[in-house]
Parts: C-alpha cells; sequence; structure tokens
C-alpha cells in the first residue's frame, strides 16, 4: 500500500468520505475533506472536536484555526492539518514497523 492510498484510506475511514475506488490526489482528497469539514463545523462542531482529538491533533491549533481570521477558509486550514497529523501517522508506523516473526527467527539463527 502505497502513501497515498494509506492516507486516503486513514481519512475516508475517520471522515466517512465516500469516493470511488481510484486513487485520488492529494489535492482533491484535501478539497473533499475541506467540505466533510465544513459540514461538521456547521452542523456537528462538538463531533468535530472529538474527532480532532481520537485523531492526536493539538486542541491549541484547532482552537487558533477556528478562532483567528485567516487568509484560507477555516475547513481548508483543518482539512490541511489532519492531512498532516495523518503522513505524520503513516511515516511514523513505517518508521518503527516491527521485523516479521519469520524475518526474526531466520536472523537468530546461528
Amino acid at each position: 500500500m502505497t502513501n497515498n492510498s494509506q492516507l486516503q484510506g486513514l481519512v475516508t475511514r475517520d471522515f466517512e468520505l465516500e469516493f470511488s475506488s481510484e486513487a485520488l490526489s492529494e489535492e482533491t482528497l484535501t478539497n473533499m475533506l475541506a467540505d466533510q469539514i465544513a459540514y461538521y463545523i456547521e452542523h456537528k462542531l462538538e463531533s468535530l472536536m472529538s474527532l480532532m482529538y481520537r485523531l492526536d491533533i493539538p486542541e491549541s491549533k484547532v482552537n487558533e484555526i477556528l478562532s483567528l481570521t485567516q487568509e484560507e477558509p477555516t475547513n481548508v486550514m483543518l482539512a490541511k492539518l489532519v492531512i498532516a497529523r495523518q503522513k505524520q501517522r503513516i511515516f511514523t508506523k513505517q518508521f518503527y514497523q516491527q521485523a516479521k516473526l519469520d524475518d526474526l527467527e531466520e536472523q537468530l539463527q546461528w
């Protein structure tokens, strides 16, 4: 699974996005996520905040984006924050990935 497909899988699962089975560009994924976040801001702000907490996105960053007037729309900035966090998760999983047990047994044989 490539980074982009992993990213797409994480984001669509967490935010219940629906899309065709084709791979999306990061920009398209960000736009879809921004639309979903706009809906959450308008109708389910408490759920959005809970989701941000579960995704381990710092509350201070979320509150900063929600409270300040920015050049970019709030939903787009939050979408970029989510994408960045999910990329960090993917990197961390890959970096600290454990060796398979079969590989470990081969290494331990002498």
